[in-house]
């Protein structure tokens, strides 16, 4: 019975996300009211409340599964495998699956997705207190290796990597260019920005 439960409650959230979403890309974030997400989606504001803290989160639930996934990485590596290089592998195989945390995602949904984004100041500062988890995760597991200093300054370094590869492949996307005609460019950028990072000692 929890186990239906919980599957009825994701059911809801993805629906609310979904109709909420579908609204502020069609009119904007900061011109649809939470009330307006709730009428949309068949509920009560207070019932859109339990299911999503703030506004911001009815769109930004959708990057949450990848909440603390370079941490992941690193200790779930394979064995003998470095840090860097599983980040690097990881990263690589987000381009092939075209994953639009790699910003290299044509479908014109997923591109209206990160304009809005990085479009809005909301929206944006939310985005930099998940990066300032992601990085301070990531800066625990690899602290398990290395030493407290390094790790820190090695994690703030491969989020900033993640981060300018995203946004220069999203770029050139919104430029007119396709996924297809990125990729090879898009790895090759890459392949040097993960060279550029230390070694951990």
């Amino acid at each position: 019975m929890t186990g239906l439960r919980e599957r009825k409650r994701r059911q809801v959230h993805e629906a609310i996300s979904t109709a909420a979403i579908s609204l502020f890309l069609d009119r904007g974030f900061d011109q649809v009211s939470v009330a307006e997400v709730a009428a949309s989606a068949g509920i009560s504001k207070p019932t859109l409340f339990k299911y999503f803290a703030t506004k911001e989160d009815l769109v930004l639930h959708r990057i949450s599964d990848h909440q603390g996934e370079a941490a992941r990485v690193v200790r779930r590596r394979e064995q003998g495998e470095a840090p860097l290089a599983a980040l690097h592998r990881h990263f690589l195989a987000g381009l092939d699956r075209r994953e639009p945390v790699t910003g290299l995602n044509d479908i014109p949904e997923v591109l209206g997705y990160h304009r809005m984004i990085f479009e809005t100041p909301s929206l944006a500062a939310r985005v930099l207190h998940y990066t300032a988890t992601d990085e301070e995760a990531l800066a625990e597991a690899l602290a398990e290796i290395t030493d407290e200093l390094t790790a820190r300054l090695v994690a703030a370094q491969v989020v900033a990597v993640q981060r300018v590869l995203a946004r220069g492949n999203w770029l050139r996307l919104v430029r007119g260019e396709t996924a297809e005609q990125i990729h090879p460019s898009a790895v090759a950028a890459a392949d040097r920005a993960f060279r550029l990072l230390p070694e951990l000692g």
